[in-house]
């Protein structure tokens, strides 16, 4: 869960490269109910047409936020994620998904306690040009990358997006021109590795 009173307040408008790991390396994703749960975290509070309601019958609280790319892993997640107006709108946004998966994923396995390291962390995007790159790193994670139904790469592909997930913010490339971007990145074990250990996941 995320630390108790921690309201961050980041810039607007601005690009967050999002990630947050298992506390003490735990699985927080062990099976594809598990994944699909928390995706639908993201259609809950980022997709308009999404009318879930809470347990007080009223329809979830939207975040003005737009999800640019990501990826679930075993043991973390990354979210490339757009800020435009409010500074707050990404801490609320992930407390919410953080709070509502730790709930969901304690009663599932019959445990107690902080699922997630802590607050997440979130690296500011300084140029647009990056961007592209960034969505790559993301993608790139798993091992079967271009068949890994995790990640937000189908929709960089040619499949398209649902309303919660905004690949055009990051990606003016068509789908052959994406592919050939990831598949012939010759560099991409070093800095794998590099960017793994920067962020220490």
């Amino acid at each position: 869960m995320p630390i108790k009173n921690t309201v961050k307040q980041y810039d607007t408008p601005a690009y967050y490269h999002v990630y947050n790991r298992g506390a003490g390396g735990l699985e927080i994703f062990r099976d594809n109910q598990d994944r699909a749960k928390f995706l639908s975290l993201f259609a809950r509070h980022l997709d308009p047409n999404n009318a879930s309601l809470n347990a007080n019958c009223m329809l979830y609280k939207k975040y003005p936020l737009e999800l640019v790319a990501y990826c679930l892993m075993g043991n973390h997640f990354h979210l490339l994620v757009y800020q435009e107006l409010d500074p707050l709108a990404l801490t609320n946004f992930m407390r919410s998904v953080a709070t509502a998966y730790t709930m969901y994923f304690n009663r599932k396995y019959k445990r107690q306690g902080h699922l997630f390291q802590s607050i997440f962390k979130a690296s500011r995007i300084t140029e647009e040009g990056y961007l592209l790159h960034v969505t790559r790193y993301i993608h790139m994670n798993p091992r079967n990358y271009l068949r890994y139904p995790w990640s937000s790469i189908g929709y960089y592909l040619g499949k398209a997006a649902p309303a919660w997930c905004h690949p055009e913010r990051a990606n003016v490339m068509t789908p052959l021109q994406y592919r050939e971007f990831i598949c012939n990145y010759e560099g991409r074990k070093a800095e794998l590795e590099l960017l793994k250990n920067e962020l220490a996941l």
